[in-house]
């Protein structure tokens, strides 16, 4: 059998990896026209990248082995987004601006690497780190009043369920209930006046998306919507239940948000 270079095969462990000696944290954005790439598509394009760059990135173990990058809260298709989250495991240690500027270096534009900073021990999975986001909806031709006023009506409600056809099926959201705050403002976007709605949106399963959201709204707040929105992730990472406020996931310790 053929092994993965820094392998030795072992007949009661096949293909064994060096020891993972370094996990790191990664905040990237998605941007443009990258937008509309799917989930898989920047795990290939990430992985291209890894190669590219000479990381030394450390592999599963088995028949099959894989990269160690483990991705959380991934943005839906179609979202742009500021704060996207992976992790690395490596196999040697690496300085963490280094390792940023070599990735960011082979990666498409409008795929940015943000951040890079050591996982700390102690602060959970990255994944248990990612309680909420903010979203910022952008609605080209929607008076202010109109967006407002469907904003107060969905918060009024107690429960606003709505249907996302799924892989198994369609399934029913109570998108009111994931919704922490729901603000409204307004702002001319490319000499085009836009509502802007600013959403705080808990995490959960089944997960509830800002389109979700947006079909609540049409069906309490009777909002319309000549185009189609313009969704972005501002940040995501622990929810302050007392302030309703996203921290700063790679911050120090559960209390830093």
């Amino acid at each position: 059998m053929t092994h993965p270079p820094g392998t030795a095969g072992n007949p009661e462990a096949p293909n064994p990896q060096l020891p993972v000696v370094q996990r790191l944290r990664v905040q990237y954005t998605k941007r443009g026209r990258l937008r509309f790439i799917s989930h898989r598509d920047f795990g290939r394009a990430f992985e291209r990248a890894v190669r590219r760059s000479g990381v030394p990135i450390a592999f599963s173990s088995g028949y099959s082995p894989h990269p160690r990058i483990s991705y959380a809260g991934a943005a839906p298709t179609g979202a742009a987004s500021e704060a996207e989250y992976l992790e690395v495991a490596l196999t040697q240690v690496c300085d963490p601006d280094d390792l940023r500027g070599r990735l960011d270096d082979s990666l498409p534009p409008d795929l940015d690497l943000v951040r890079v900073v050591p996982a700390e021990p102690g602060t959970g999975s990255l994944a248990d780190l990612l309680e909420a986001s903010v979203w910022e909806m952008v609605l080209p031709g929607v008076d202010l009043s109109h967006a407002r006023e469907a904003a107060d009506r969905f918060l009024a409600e107690t429960s606003v369920e709505v249907e996302r056809m799924g892989k198994k099926g369609m399934r029913t959201f109570d998108a009111r209930a994931a919704t922490v705050s729901l603000s409204s403002a307004s702002r001319d976007v490319d000499g085009v006046s836009c509502a802007i709605l600013t959403l705080v949106v808990r995490h959960g399963v089944p997960s509830v998306r800002p389109d979700d959201v947006l079909a609540g709204l049409r069906s309490v707040g009777r909002l319309e919507l000549p185009v189609t929105p313009r969704v972005n992730r501002l940040a995501q990472g622990p929810l302050d239940a007392g302030t309703g406020t996203v921290g700063d996931p790679f911050a120090s310790g559960r209390d830093a948000s």
